[in-house]
């Protein structure tokens, strides 16, 4: 009887330790509603200011790498030039087609425009901070599942982009519209397939949860496949050169908004540069520790750098190196080709993602002791499942094995681009005169001619 009557204390505990563990680590106890609306204005006034400085600094980088100025007339350095741009876009006529669809035309840009800012509302730009006398987390919100939130956010987003194209009434858009559906699809499945071994590293999808996890490694580290993954499939996500083929302008004359100007236009430029913040700032919670200082700077004088307002600067720097990430591309690669692209993601991303989540979670089972039953092998005072060992041996070999008949491919369609060039050729072969290459003899042409017959017909016969 006493262990019945036990049952249910045990159940009660083991919830109580699960929901610990999948609960969010911020607590926002201590936030009146008032608090969070301010916390949401702050949130809204920072990505403006960031996006207005981000435009003026990728012009600026960019006139530099092509050895020209930039913008340097409206204010000091250019900086107030991005402020005269949105004035004049406000100030311009609003022009609409007229096959286009009017409800649908205008609400495009405001879903692209409103949608990467709820992105941001699950982002930890610090951790604990004193704000108007109360104790809270320099972040809006926070759940157990908040990363979905984002993944989800970033797929209503896209269907602006792709409503727009369908609305305009043109053809060019609506193939923008296309391309970007098809790459909406293509790599948000490798984004979200990179995050599931962070969820499985952090034990949760909780931003502050995981960035709790990552006190002593970043994830960047052991994930280093997960991080490489999302940062090629972030730089799709956002349209961004080389993979901006949902506005191609070579060949789509600017895709999806060519139709849009005035502030219509102005709002996809805007949510185009809040979506870069935010899947930069997802990336920084998900790899780079979020908030947290630097490891050098984060052990000076017991974590002194490493709390309240400090992690808005360690949080705000690492956004600006993935800025400079963008940046860079945009000033350094050409734009990809569309199948090229596609089979990229396709055939490489989303099996190699694939297989590396099945690593993981392999690694983490042994972690757990489910391999030590097969035996373990001590080497630094450290026991490694032999299952472990084995399934590494197996990797190593089939990548040798990978390597090998690659090589054996390419030599092959070299080859095939290649053909041998002949000892003698017959200059007559193809019924015009074609001179020899050097190294090649000519074959001496036969004095026996074909005759003609009756039935034979001359180039003059046909001619009539």
């Amino acid at each position: 009887m006493s262990t019945l009557t036990a049952l249910p204390e045990l159940v009660s505990v083991a919830s109580l330790a699960t929901a610990s563990v999948d609960n969010p680590k911020a607590d926002f106890s201590d936030t009146p509603f008032w608090l969070s609306v301010v916390k949401g204005l702050m949130i809204f006034v920072y990505l403006l200011l960031s996006t207005l400085l981000v435009i003026w600094f990728e012009r600026r980088v960019i006139g530099r790498m092509q050895q020209r100025p930039g913008p340097n007339r409206n204010g000091a350095f250019g900086l107030l030039q991005t402020l005269a741009d949105g004035m004049k876009a406000m100030l311009k006529e609003d022009v609409r087609p007229k096959a286009a669809d009017v409800f649908v035309f205008t609400l495009a840009p405001i879903i692209t425009a409103t949608m990467c800012f709820v992105s941001f509302s699950i982002m930890p730009l610090a951790g604990e901070v004193s704000l108007f006398g109360h104790q809270t987390p320099l972040q809006l919100t926070d759940t157990p599942v908040a990363v979905l939130l984002v993944l989800a956010v970033a797929g209503v987003g896209i269907y602006g982009v792709v409503l727009a194209g369908w609305s305009s009434g043109s053809t060019y858009p609506l193939m923008g519209g296309l391309r970007a559906t098809a790459q909406m699809i293509s790599y948000e499945i490798a984004m979200g397939l990179s995050l599931v071994a962070v969820f499985m590293h952090a034990g949760s999808m909780s931003t502050s949860q995981i960035v709790a996890a990552q006190s002593n490694w970043w994830f960047a580290i052991p994930l280093f496949f997960s991080f490489f993954v999302f940062v090629v499939t972030m730089v799709g996500e956002t349209n961004r050169l080389p993979f901006d083929l949902a506005e191609g302008e070579g060949e789509l004359t600017g895709g999806f908004h060519t139709e849009y100007g005035s502030m219509r236009f102005a709002m996809f430029f805007l949510g185009e540069y809040i979506n870069m913040f935010t899947v930069a700032a997802l990336a920084t919670t998900m790899f780079l520790g979020g908030p947290a200082a630097p490891p050098g700077i984060a052990a000076i004088n017991d974590g002194m750098f490493n709390q309240g307002w400090w992690g808005l600067l360690w949080f705000t720097a690492k956004l600006w190196l993935f800025m400079f990430f963008f940046v860079w591309l945009r000033g350094s690669l050409p734009r990809v080709r569309y199948d090229q692209f596609m089979r990229f993601g396709w055939k490489f991303l989303i099996p190699a993602t694939l297989g590396w989540v099945v690593l993981v979670s392999l690694y983490r089972a042994g972690r757990n002791g489910w391999f030590d039953r097969f035996g373990t092998f001590e080497f630094a005072n450290r026991s490694i499942p032999l299952v472990i060992l084995g399934l590494i041996g197996l990797i190593l070999a089939a990548t040798l094995v990978g390597a090998w008949l690659w090589e054996i491919r390419a030599d092959e369609k070299e080859a095939a681009a290649h053909p041998p060039i002949p000892d003698e050729v017959d200059p007559y072969a193809g019924g015009h005169p074609v001179p020899p290459l050097p190294g090649q003899r000519l074959v001496e042409p036969s004095l026996a001619a074909p005759s003609l017959t009756a039935s034979s017909e001359t180039k003059e016969a046909v001619r009539g």
